[in-house]
């Protein structure tokens, strides 16, 4: 047990180390996704990522503690991928590909250094992660489409005269726009993350995790469009502006939570587990076969330190080139 202690404590070093040194060569990336978070609502979720992340990896430590980590080479391709896709995204200018370069080549870092079988205990919290990419304004003009639908229709069923043009819905009361702003992007993206965690705390059956992640695409969609044509309903009888500043306060307050609630309420009586007990454990991945048919070579941890460090130097060096 003494000599697994003092393996972690010596992995713990090496991954400080070889992250410090990814961070200085990634520091742009990290700098432009950390502006995200703190200041595009859209993206204020992903402050509550890295507890959460660290909370996936501590229910695992009875786990890990039966086992040293042991360096595995493949780990290093998901690494070079990383990079590959940060240096291309640099160059080209798509901050997306950068970003997810620079996420990506941290959990390569990490899997080379913890080995197979720790990387695939800790394969939840690793691939979880990636949430930590800000990504969603792609799909804004399309749910701009849809919520503009959804409202025109509805307000044509309440018996309020409508004239829709695309994004703009002519009313009585005033014109009303979908702008990017109300797309539900913001509330659509968390919902496929807090989907995502549920699935893999909560089920073992595939068929409810489908279930549950197309209600967690499907439900903010059809409750955005919802809240619009509330918005544009109330209007008639309150007026524009003041129906605006009410419809701001309450999906900001209120509607998301409730949202949360009622998925979270029809999903509660199908959960199958506990949190704790997600995640593979040692003796089902002996049962499974999965170290064995992906074969898991010990590396001597320095040499696999120095081959991580050398990596990051030649991208390094290839991005001042590009």
């Amino acid at each position: 047990m003494a000599e697994v202690a003092t393996a972690w404590k010596s992995f713990a070093i090496r991954l400080a180390l070889v992250w410090a040194a990814l961070f200085v060569l990634t520091f742009p990336q990290w700098q432009a996704m950390s502006y995200l978070w703190w200041n595009v609502a859209t993206y204020s979720f992903i402050l509550l990522l890295p507890p959460i992340i660290g909370w996936l990896a501590w229910m695992r430590r009875h786990e890990l503690a039966k086992l040293a980590p042991t360096a595995w080479w493949p780990g290093l391709a998901w690494l070079a991928l990383g990079l590959i896709a940060w240096t291309g995204g640099r160059a080209s200018g798509i901050d997306l590909f950068a970003q997810a370069g620079t996420v990506m080549a941290f959990q390569g870092a990490a899997i080379t250094l913890l080995g197979l079988r720790a990387s695939l205990i800790l394969a939840l919290p690793i691939a979880y992660s990636s949430f930590l990419v800000p990504f969603g304004d792609e799909i804004v003009p399309q749910l701009q489409a849809i919520t503009a639908h959804m409202a025109t229709s509805l307000t044509e069923l309440s018996g309020v005269e409508t004239v829709s043009d695309g994004i703009h819905i002519d009313t009585p009361a005033g014109l009303f726009i979908v702008a990017e702003a109300c797309s539900g992007v913001r509330f659509l993206i968390a919902m496929v993350a807090l989907g995502v965690l549920v699935i893999f705390t909560c089920f073992d059956s595939w068929s409810r995790r489908a279930w549950f992640m197309l209600a967690c695409f499907v439900v903010p969609i059809i409750a955005n469009g919802i809240r619009a044509w509330a918005t544009i309903f109330v209007a008639q009888y309150v007026g524009a502006e003041r129906a605006g500043s009410f419809d701001h306060i309450v999906y900001g307050w209120f509607f998301f939570g409730i949202v949360i609630a009622i998925v979270l309420g029809v999903a509660w009586r199908f959960f199958e587990r506990d949190p704790e007990d997600a995640g593979w454990t040692l003796e089902e991945l002996d049962r499974l076969g999965i170290v064995s048919r992906l074969g898991e070579k010990p590396v001597p941890a320095n040499l696999a330190l120095g081959a991580i460090l050398l990596v990051a130097l030649l991208f390094a060096a290839l991005a001042r080139l590009v």
